[in-house]
């Protein structure tokens, strides 16, 4: 036998289980397909495309021609082309060594539409739903708009609508989708109940959240109809309500609302734990700043021991000390009130700690909800300035600015982090108000007789804050015309600067004997001295005829016939420190006016006046203002003219007329008019029960005045110089139609020759 080279067998050995495991490798993948379903997807057939390419559909799925065929991967492909939401069905199947895949393309919505709708419009509609023209029909994006759609009934107050969508086929698999709405009526609280109050009764607390219950006089409004938001609101009015009234541990445990049966009313159930009243106890100050003496800080807090504890008294006197500090030139500061209750006596001491607050600068300011109002209206309003250090004092004071505008209903400031540590965004978020007034008053006096009044006015024209005004006043006995424009930044500087142009025409044959035809125009600007103290100058030219005096006239009348000009300057200073020009609640003003005659013309004088006022807010609506008014007036070098003159009443001094009281021709009782006057008034305005949405308050009042001669008076003129005084009461409605008026006075100290009026009577409206 031939011999074998030594280690041949061990060599053959080793290649040959190589052999098997390389035959075994090549082999297992398909043995593992065999085992799993067996075969190789050699081609995926797409059935039932109509719009999307076959490969978009085989790009979906994830078995792939060539793969083997694996059931758990054909599964997950089925899910993903249902993903794609292009597809109202899909089915796949094997046959051979072809994968068959079957779809239901979804259709494509040709037109949307709504029927039914009366309250909510299309556009609104069409805004709310997310499907649109030419966009792929799902049921799911369907169902989702149907859903929306309710929420927006809801919202309106309307539980019981209903939407239906409806399908119509059209060719070439469209579809056009209705949205069939059944609106219902609106869904009304019917009944507010409180549970768990004690100190307060069902009906105050009623008057402190906004939702109300339905009355048939709520037919202008829609807070008598449910909306859940609205009562979210009210669970945090009735929280501050009480911890503005010593209530400290209050809490709002829930607050429920159930649908009736008939899903047309709701019933609305608020839980409130009231806890103990605490009043205010020991109140101190606490200064972590250098030179800084707690004790002269002192003299802001307007806090006192003893009283019912309130938390928006301790955010007012945290405002004031960052103020009072602010003014001292601590530009951060950081005021934190220490509050710990003690509450065997129920009382909560308080510690203002004053210390340094963080270094932040003005990054931003954002101005929102301006509609109709340009920014920079806004913006010019602003005490603070991209850049500036961060003043807290200067941020309350630039929205009371804003606020006295009187261009938004409401006007939210929030200061929000930056981009950096040290900087911070201003927001501020307005909401608009009609601007824009058309008033018309009617009424009777025994001085003009009947007499109505027309007035346009906009007081943001075009949305730059300029002001045009245009009324007209016709009556039996006198007719005016007024036109004036103003604009508050004057080349973009804060200077108002603006125009008036009249025209008089009074027919004063029954009170002074003659008629009065003025003609006159006058360019004025103001700019500010102080954030409080303002400054004002006006030049006026105006030609006065005084003509169709009655040969009966008296003789102090027939002396004034004839035509005289005016050329006249005026200066004025204001120093205002009200909470709201518009309609104050609280502070003061006053006003010095000097008027300066002679400058051409022919007609030479000196006239003063001084007025002011001030306001208190003894709660609960309740608001007493006292103002007053004084002036005189000079000649130069020649008596001065009838038309100069102050005639007062009507307004000043109610209950009696326009001119009624004053300096009066004995034989033929002409108003012969003033040489000075003064006036006073007080004037409480305060609730009457009635629900606060209506807009209704009472009003009492007494007003005092008197005016003269300041040369010696004739014989012939009816001239005591004694003060008049009345009392009244009136009714002022904010009415939906504008603002009416009607005052009740009625003389308690008056003259013989004096001419009254009891009853006055002003009626506007706004748009």
């Amino acid at each position: 036998m031939p011999l074998r080279p030594k280690g041949y067998s061990r060599h053959w050995i080793v290649f040959f289980v190589l052999g098997i495991c390389l035959a075994l490798f090549a082999v297992r993948p398909h043995q593992a397909a065999a085992q799993s379903g067996g075969g190789i997807v050699r081609e995926i057939v797409v059935e039932g495309a109509q719009r999307i390419e076959p490969d978009t559909i085989r790009s979906y799925m994830l078995v792939q021609e060539g793969d083997p065929y694996d059931p758990e991967r054909v599964d997950r492909s089925l899910k993903t082309l249902f993903a794609t939401g292009l597809f109202a069905d899909v089915s796949l199947r094997r046959q051979g060594d072809k994968l068959f895949v079957r779809v239901v393309e979804n259709p494509v919505i040709n037109r949307i539409a709504f029927e039914g709708n009366k309250r909510l419009n299309d556009e609104e509609l069409s805004a709310e739903v997310t499907l649109r023209s030419r966009v792929i029909y799902t049921r799911t994006k369907v169902q989702s708009d149907v859903n929306r759609i309710l929420t927006l009934y809801r919202r309106s107050g309307r539980f019981a609508a209903t939407v239906e969508p409806k399908v119509i086929q059209l060719p070439q698999n469209r579809i056009d989708l209705i949205f069939e709405i059944g609106e219902g009526d609106l869904t009304e609280v019917e009944r507010i109940r409180f549970v768990g109050n004690k100190e307060f009764s069902d009906s105050r607390l009623r008057e402190i959240i906004r939702t109300k219950e339905t009355r048939w006089y709520r037919f202008f409004t829609s807070d008598d109809t449910y909306d859940p938001d609205r009562m979210t609101l009210d669970r945090e009015l009735l929280r501050r309500f009480y911890l503005k009234n010593g209530f400290a541990d209050s809490r709002v445990i829930s607050a429920v609302a159930e649908l009736t049966p008939n899903r047309e009313d709701f019933f609305l159930t608020f839980t409130v734990d009231e806890g103990a009243r605490y009043r205010f106890g020991t109140i101190d100050v606490e200064a972590r700043l250098r030179d800084l003496d707690p004790q002269e800080l002192r003299e802001n807090l307007e806090l006192e021991e003893g009283e019912w504890y309130n938390a928006d008294d301790i955010e007012d006197a945290s405002d004031d000390l960052a103020d009072a500090v602010g003014e001292k030139g601590y530009a951060f500061v950081d005021v934190r009130p220490r509050i710990v209750r003690d509450r065997p006596n129920r009382t909560i001491n308080i510690t203002f700690e004053i210390g340094e607050g963080p270094r932040v600068f003005v990054e931003r300011i954002d101005i929102t909800g301006n509609v109709r109002t340009l920014d920079k209206v806004v913006r010019r309003e602003f005490r603070l300035v991209e850049g500036d250090a961060f003043n807290l004092t200067k941020l309350r004071r630039s929205k009371q600015r804003i606020q006295n505008l009187g261009f938004f209903e409401k006007v939210e400031l929030e200061q929000v982090p930056g981009s950096a540590s040290d900087k911070t965004v201003l927001n501020v978020d307005v909401e608009e108000k009609s601007t824009g007034a058309l008033s018309i008053g009617a009424g009777f006096s025994s001085t003009n007789g009947a007499l109505v009044d027309f007035g346009i006015r906009e007081r943001n024209l075009l949305g730059r804050g300029q002001d045009l005004n245009l009324k007209v006043t016709a009556a039996q006995r006198k007719s005016q015309v007024d036109l004036s424009f103003t604009e508050p930044y004057f080349l973009d500087r804060e200077v108002r600067a603006g125009f008036d142009i009249f025209s008089i025409k009074a027919d004063l044959q029954d009170t002074s004997s003659h008629d009065l035809k003025s003609l006159g125009t006058s360019f004025r600007i103001g700019y500010p001295i102080t954030e409080s103290i303002t400054q004002g100058w006006k030049y006026t030219i105006e030609q006065t005829d005084v003509t169709n005096v009655s040969s009966s006239a008296s003789q102090f009348i027939q002396l004034q016939e004839g035509t005289e000009l005016l050329s006249e300057i005026s200066h004025s200073l204001t120093y205002d420190k009200r909470d709201n020009r518009l309609d104050p609640t609280e502070g003061h003003f006053a006003r010095l006016t000097t008027d300066l005659a002679g400058l051409g013309g022919s007609t030479r004088y000196i006239r003063n006046r001084l007025n002011g006022g001030k306001y208190y807010s003894l709660g609960d609506e309740y608001v007493l203002g006292l103002t007053s008014s004084a002036g005189y007036i000079l000649g130069i070098g020649k008596d001065v003219n009838l038309a100069d003159r102050f005639f007062i009443g009507g307004n000043e001094v109610r209950g009696f007329a326009d001119a009624g009281l004053g300096p009066r021709d004995r034989g033929t009782k002409d108003a012969l008019g003033g040489e000075w006057m003064y006036s006073a008034s007080a004037e409480l305005v305060f609730p009457i029960g009635l629900p606060n949405e209506l807009g209704i308050k009472a009003k009492v009042f007494t007003d005092l005045g008197s005016s003269g001669k300041l040369s010696p008076s004739s014989s012939d003129i009816h001239d005591s110089g004694a003060p008049r005084a009345s009392i009244g009461t009136g009714i002022r409605w904010i009415s939906p139609f504008g603002a009416i008026g009607i005052d009740l006075g009625f003389p308690v100290l008056k003259e013989s020759f004096d001419e009254i009026e009891n009853l006055r009577f002003n009626f506007g409206t706004k748009f």
